[in-house]
């Protein structure tokens, strides 16, 4: 396919999409070294083996699967007209991700409660790994959040409907992505130790 091909909308929105994935390419390259890191520094003396995964982790991780599934409803009632249905599920995924947030802070509170903080004396290497990659993911989302939050102000002004839906397909594309590498995260945290 050629890409100079089209009007100008059209090469627009091809451009969008593939900043968007440029972006998402630079963030699947930036866990990859984080987690690399993990690994390679896994071989320390002080190294935690035996560390457990929060509980709210798991919760989390539930949580930000269902919110991709609110997002695919959204966009099939969204596709079929349905304005108000549309409305509902795209609320339903901003809650979803705010309690995604809320767990996250719940499952530091639990690292704390073991002992171990970021930084200082009660620290240990392997806890700030995972306190770094989660803060990041959770900086990540909220950035999702936002675009959620442009996507349900556009679509109450009726900007998209089933012949218009490029920003609320990038948003759509960002939010799953996000909800994938979190998954990918949790069971990385919870199989290598």
């Amino acid at each position: 396919m050629d890409l100079t091909q089209g009007t100008q909308e059209e090469k627009n929105n091809r451009a969008k999409k593939m900043m968007l994935w440029f972006g998402i390419i630079s963030l699947i390259m930036s866990f990859a070294g984080w987690t690399s890191a993990f690994v390679v520094s896994s071989s320390r003396p002080d190294w935690l083996t035996d560390f457990k995964i929060p509980d709210a982790f798991v919760i989390s991780t539930i949580v930000i699967v269902i919110s991709s599934l609110t997002l695919l409803l959204a966009k099939r009632s969204l596709q079929s007209g349905q304005h108000q249905t549309t409305s509902i599920w795209l609320v339903a995924t901003f809650i979803l991700g705010l309690f995604f947030i809320y767990n996250q802070f719940r499952g530091f509170q639990e690292i704390i409660n073991l002992g171990y903080n970021f930084t200082g004396p009660t620290s240990n290497v392997t806890m700030s790994y995972v306190y770094l990659i989660a803060i990041m993911h959770i900086l990540h989302v909220v950035v999702g959040l936002i675009c959620l939050m442009v996507v349900i102000y556009n679509h109450f002004k009726q900007k998209y409907d089933a012949t218009n839906m490029l920003g609320f397909e990038l948003a759509a594309t960002f939010w799953h992505f996000v909800d994938l590498l979190w998954v990918y995260l949790f069971f990385f945290l919870y199989f290598f130790k």
